[in-house]
């Protein structure tokens, strides 16, 4: 537990934390906790959550806002107007802006020496590269903001790469901070799967938007041959932000011929039952708009449950995915190809035994700790 004596000397601020799950939430999550195994004292702002849900016994401290976490303009000027009353605290400290949220909002803050920190740090993950770069005013305002930055990590490779081709003067202060799976899931020793071996569970983890590609999955599915598809399975976990995105899924269920089961929010405890009851781990992300697929921690989630992964060749997927080894890559776009590895995957259960256990080994030689250190080391 977090001596509350101490002074921090690293602030995380973001928009999205837990109890809200999501890349970005286990992200800060987890750099935080490795941050603070490596010795610092962290402090993490997010937004404001519901009192009954209890919070995990923390080794940092949590600072609830009074923001829903989304970026509208009540939401930057909450975390802004809480950055300027606040800078006594944080000016001798390292300040991570850890979502993109934080970011916009210390864009609204002038640039003078009352509101520097010792060190400003950013996190970027894809989509808001995209987004940042895409209006001209946002544009200028993030070449500022790299400039004032001491250190910016980049969650993978292809995130970097974004970065650098957007914004080519962040090239001196980018470092790779590769994440991997939540700390709190543990590995699972046996085979994935339910207790019929003639039935095949494809599970689905991650909101349902048309970037995670249920939809696509589903298609995919519901071209696989009679023989095939009368043994399927389909699970999706996760929620719609808007009845648009739900809506051709469910449609796409009801017509598929394919046995599918919505979910919606598990807690952790019902999610690792779902994981040990699939066969088959597939999210098959697509660019949409200036949405992107920056790594996608989930793939390594169901990895570490021993699951063959089916995905696209996307964005920074292989980076989480080593196709052939963990699973199985299809190109965007080519939904013969995304049948054809499902076919694949069904009638061959070693195909399925040897990519998960690779997939076990590959999930567990990822450490937070080296992100940490990257980040917030010297």
């Amino acid at each position: 537990m977090l001596d509350s004596s101490s002074h921090p000397d690293v602030f995380m601020l973001t928009h999205e934390f837990y109890p809200k799950r999501g890349g970005i939430a286990t992200f800060t999550e987890e750099m935080a906790l490795a941050a603070a195994k490596l010795g610092h004292q962290v402090e993490v702002w997010a937004q404001r959550a519901d009192a009954a849900i209890p919070c995990p016994d923390w080794p940092f401290k949590v600072k609830r806002l009074k923001l829903r976490g989304s970026h509208s303009l009540p939401c930057l000027w909450t975390m802004a107007r809480t950055l300027i009353h606040e800078r006594h605290r944080w000016r001798s400290a390292d300040l991570n802006l850890c979502e993109p949220g934080p970011m916009l909002a210390f864009m609204l803050l002038p640039d003078i020496e009352a509101l520097r920190p010792r060190r400003l740090l950013l996190t970027v993950y894809g989509s808001e590269i995209l987004r940042f770069h895409a209006n001209p005013l946002t544009r200028w305002l993030t070449r500022r903001l790299i400039r004032r930055a001491d250190r910016i990590g980049a969650i993978t490779h292809y995130t970097e790469s974004l970065l650098l081709r957007h914004f080519p003067e962040a090239a001196p202060k980018v470092v790779r901070i590769l994440g991997g799976p939540r700390s709190d899931l543990s590995v699972n020793p046996h085979p994935p799967g339910g207790r019929d071996p003639e039935r095949i569970v494809v599970l689905t983890v991650g909101r349902i938007h048309p970037r995670k590609g249920q939809l696509l999955t589903l298609q995919a599915l519901a071209a696989l041959p009679d023989e095939l598809k009368a043994r399927v399975d389909y699970h999706i976990v996760g929620t719609a932000s808007r009845p648009e995105h739900e809506r051709p899924v469910r449609e796409a269920a009801a017509t598929s011929g394919i046995n599918v089961r919505f979910l919606g929010s598990l807690s952790d405890t019902e999610l690792t039952t779902a994981y040990r009851e699939a066969d088959i781990f597939a999210m098959n992300s697509i660019e949409h708009g200036h949405s992107v697929e920056g790594f996608g921690l989930v793939y390594l989630e169901a990895s570490l449950q021993g699951l063959p992964v089916v995905a696209h060749n996307n964005g920074g997927v292989p980076e989480a995915v080593v196709d052939g080894e963990t699973g199985l890559l299809a190109p965007v776009g080519d939904r013969a190809a995304l049948t054809g590895i499902f076919s694949m995957m069904i009638r061959d259960p070693e195909l399925r035994r040897r990519l998960g256990e690779a997939g076990r080994k590959w999930a567990q030689s990822h450490d937070w700790s080296r992100a940490a250190q990257s980040l917030f080391g010297p």
